[in-house]
């Protein structure tokens, strides 16, 4: 199902978010995360120094198969910048700038993949928190959450702080990625979705898990993270990400996104779970972003990699949708 299209036909919105190409560290925006501060909404947007070529039609392959990475010819890494913005009410972009990250990024990156990806906003304690997986501190391209501290003064936004996660012992997981902020649960993030997993960034151990069988069947995938958990009603709310995997024409590997709804109760047990929907019918689309916003609820996401969107809907229209089965 398009969703977009859905949303539009219920009196949705839709905008892109678009930034000078002139301000921008590469040439693409992409997974962006939205947030509402004080009733001040807030985007992150990932910048990348690459361009994914996708086939979308599983058709006219690159070289090296379906999808591939155009990075510059003198540049082998694949960089990501970080750039906050805040929008009006019509969800247009009103001033953005770029996040201060020099206090911490002193070191010369050690693998491929750098920077902060596909960061979530969120607010725990009074500070605001940008958590995303960062993987060039080693030369395995170890990756573990960070969370990184933003600070918002009349000047721009400064990285205060930044702390690693680290991994459950004897933490030898290689990626840990994906994991994702519960909203009015400080310092806990969502490692696993199904079955439900929630998980201490101050001490490497799991403090939840949900005990009830993992949903199988009626084409139920992997649940992957995807946007923030919010307060939702009397429990929380998620949007998550399935990788379908299958083979292109020349038998390379290849794969599309889709997305579900996820509705737990206060205590974790699930209590609905959408049918399977896409944003824009594209095959590699990414959610990171998911937030109340009035009577509305704001949903951030990006298609292959090069465009970044943000979708206004009203909470009637989701919850109608969440219903249907």
């Amino acid at each position: 199902m398009n969703f977009v299209k859905h949303c539009l036909l219920n009196g949705g919105i839709i905008k892109p978010l678009l930034i000078d190409h002139k301000d921008l560290c590469g040439p693409a925006i992409c997974n962006p995360s939205v947030a509402v501060f004080d009733d001040n909404i807030i985007v992150n947007l990932r910048n990348v120094n690459y361009t994914l070529y996708h086939a979308e039609k599983n058709i006219f392959e690159h070289y090296w198969g379906p999808l591939v990475y155009m990075n510059p010819e003198d540049d082998a890494h694949l960089r990501t910048t970080n750039y906050i913005a805040k929008l009006d009410d019509d969800l247009d972009i009103v001033k953005y700038t770029k996040i201060d990250t020099s206090k911490f990024d002193t070191y010369e990156p050690q693998w491929d993949f750098v920077g902060l990806e596909d960061g979530r906003l969120i607010r725990w304690n009074n500070k605001i928190y940008l958590i995303g997986v960062r993987r060039d501190v080693d030369t395995k391209g170890t990756g573990r959450m960070e969370l990184s501290e933003l600070e918002f003064n009349k000047f721009g936004v400064k990285e205060v702080s930044r702390y690693r996660v680290p991994g459950e012992l004897p933490d030898n997981e290689y990626c840990m990625k994906n994991c994702t902020p519960v909203e009015g649960m400080p310092y806990k993030l969502m490692k696993w979705t199904n079955p439900t997993v929630l998980m201490d960034c101050s001490k490497p151990e799991t403090v939840f898990e949900q005990q009830n069988d993992k949903m199988t069947g009626d084409g139920y995938a992997d649940f992957r993270g995807g946007s923030q958990v919010i307060e939702y009603g009397d429990g929380y709310l998620t949007i998550i990400h399935e990788t379908r995997l299958e083979k292109s024409r020349q038998g390379r590997k290849n794969g599309k996104y889709r997305h579900r709804f996820v509705y737990w109760d206060e205590n974790f047990q699930f209590k609905k779970v959408s049918k399977l929907f896409s944003f824009l019918d594209t095959r590699v689309e990414f959610c990171c972003g998911l937030a109340r916003y009035h009577d509305d609820l704001l949903i951030t996401f990006a298609a292959t990699d090069n465009a970044a969107f943000i979708l206004k809907v009203s909470r009637k229209v989701v919850e109608e949708y969440i219903n249907e089965q």
